[in-house]
This record gives C-alpha cells, structure tokens and sequence, in this order.
C-alpha cells in the first residue's frame, strides 16, 4: 500500500507538469521569405502573420470536407496540390452533388503578391476570398453557423483555435484567417527558371528553353509579366463566347461596358501541370492555347489592343516558335512546390 501511494505522489507532480505545459503552448512564427526575384507581397502580412499551429488550422480546414453541405467536397477536392492546386482534368469545376461550375479552378499559388482574386476580381482581399466558394450553391454550399456549430464540438478544431488564435475563439474571423495563413505560405518560388533568374544551382537552361524565353519576352511577356507570370489585369484574349454560358467576366463586378469578357491573367507557373487552360477550360494543351494565339483570336469592342496590331489578329507564331516557347513554360514548374509535404492532405 505504501509502495502505491508513493508511486502516485511521485507521477502526480508530472502529470501536472504535462498538462500546464500544453496550456502554455508557445505559438511558433513561421518564417515568411520574399524571394530575390520576386516583387514586395501585396498581403498586409503583420496583420494575420503565419504560426505553426495557424497554418496548421488552416489546412486541417483546406482539406476538411465537412465544410460543405455533403460532408465531401473540401477546397482541396478542387485544389489538388500535384497539379497546382488545380482540378487536373475538369473543364470546370465540380462541386457538392456533382454540381458543375461555369470557369475552371484556379491555381494557388503565391496568393500573397495579389490583390484581386477570382476570374472576375470578385474578392479583393486573401481573408475574404474563402467565403465566394464555401458559401456557392454549386461549390461547397456551405452554412457558415452550421460550420461553426461543428467545429465548436471538434475537441481538434477546439484545441488548434485555442493554440493559433490569442482569444483561442472559434469563430468566422479566426476560421478565414487560419485559411490565408495556410494560402499564403503555399508559394512556388523553385523551379528551374527561378533558379535560371537568381544564377543558382540547377538553374541551367537549354538552347531551346533559352530561345523560348526570348520569344515569351517578346510575345508574351506583356500579360505573364516578370517572376510572377501574370500583372494581374483583367483582358479579353479574344475567346469565341460560349452562347450556352456567356460569361460576361469582369463585367460581371464592375458592370463597366469596357470589362466584358475580360478575365484576371493567370500565372504560367507550373502551366506544364494544370490544364485545361483558359477561364473555362476550353483548351486540353498548351499547343491548343498557342494556336488560338496565332489563329483563333475574335475581333470584339474589348479585345485587347494586344492583339489587333493594325488590324492584324493574335500573335505571329511559327511551329518552331511554338515548341520553344513551350519548353520554356515547362521550366516554370516548381517540383519542390508540388510535392511539399506541409502542403499536401496526408
């Protein structure tokens, strides 16, 4: 008996110790470093800086399908990390009960250097973008009060809003916050051609890929401009409107008669991996996205000025010009980016 009692008044003192550590669980800044190639981040980050368990939050919450209405459909259904967090192989998007959407998922991808978000810039700030998706009947049609209804009854979810957040509350704020501390440290900053700009190791371009480069400059470079590839503008490329969807674009915000059927340039990082291409997916290869450049451009009172140089549609292109500016666009892939762990469901 004295043996037992002695072993208790010894483990009591540790079981003590065990549980006051974890009440003073020290939230871990993440490291957040702008690349030497790239410009100035566009997000406010000392406003909702990155920790540990945000970002860990913030993913459980990525991938958590009950999020929306069918308990299935999470954002990583439609953002899958080995294609750019794109959904490889969908036209459009596909949300809850099969629901197809009208535009193709965008990449995430250094969220972070942008303002306006969207096809048609309908969210203007990182925080806000996650409510368009969660809350869309033919997304995740999600019940904001019935997500908070169940992460408040999650012992996980009540554990990481406490150690990520100092108020610890579980709520819409902390939810969409925890979401962009995840979104802005998914960055694609490693591919060949960054490695090419900043005269690293394994940064080795090929005489084709070099010449694709310099015809990119010349005929691209202009929209899919600098590290980045996009200046984030919205213009009409001179796609045939699709009667059955007339996606009217930016318009649709703005209700400017000078937006129609403009929509936000994509970034070509990791192009190589994320097709179907154009706002709605219209394009299963790149060599279809380069012919429609050479010969299948519209005429339209909001084409850009771009591409009707003197009456003149599109961009002149060769076959030869076209393979080399494809391997060049292949150098944009960014493995290290596809395949990290911190990123990735499991």
């Amino acid at each position: 008996m004295f043996k037992i009692k002695y072993f208790l008044w010894v483990l009591a003192p540790l079981l003590f110790s065990c549980t006051d550590q974890d009440d003073e669980y020290i939230n871990i800044p993440l490291e957040f470093k702008v690349p030497s190639n790239f410009p100035a981040l566009a997000y406010n980050i000392a406003l909702n800086p990155p920790t540990e368990k945000g970002f860990e939050l913030g993913k459980k919450l990525f991938y958590d399908g009950r999020l929306a209405s069918d308990g299935v459909v999470s954002c990583g259904f439609c953002h899958i990390q080995a294609n750019a967090f794109t959904h490889h192989g969908h036209t459009v998007s596909h949300g809850v009960n099969d629901a197809q959407g009208t535009r193709n998922t965008p990449a995430i991808q250094n969220l972070a250097y942008q303002t306006v978000f969207m096809y048609d810039g309908a969210a203007e700030h990182l925080d806000l973008q996650p409510i368009i998706p969660l809350t869309s009947i033919i997304e995740m049609n999600g019940d904001l009060n019935a997500i908070l209804k169940m992460m408040k009854t999650d012992k996980d979810y009540q554990k990481l809003f406490g150690q990520a957040f100092d108020d610890g509350a579980i709520t819409t704020e902390n939810m969409l916050k925890a979401l962009s501390q995840f979104m802005v440290m998914v960055t694609s900053s490693n591919s060949r051609f960054d490695k090419y700009r900043r005269n690293e190791t394994g940064g080795t371009l090929t005489t084709d890929e070099l010449a694709g480069y310099d015809l990119f400059k010349s005929k691209c470079a202009s929209c899919h401009a600098a590290d980045l590839q996009t200046d984030n503008s919205f213009r009409n490329n001179g796609l045939a409107v699709n009667p059955l969807v007339n996606d009217v674009g930016r318009y649709k915000v703005t209700e400017l008669a000078s937006d129609y059927y403009k929509f936000k340039v994509p970034s070509l990082r990791n192009v190589e991996v994320s097709g179907p291409y154009m706002h709605d997916g219209r394009f299963g290869s790149l060599e279809g996205v380069l012919d429609h450049y050479q010969s299948g451009v519209l005429a339209s009172a909001t084409l850009d000025p771009i591409l009707n140089q003197n009456g003149k549609l599109g961009i002149t292109l060769s076959e030869t010009d076209k393979t080399q500016i494809i391997a060049f666009l292949k150098t944009l892939t960014d493995k290290q980016y596809l395949t990290d762990k911190r990123f990735s469901e499991y």
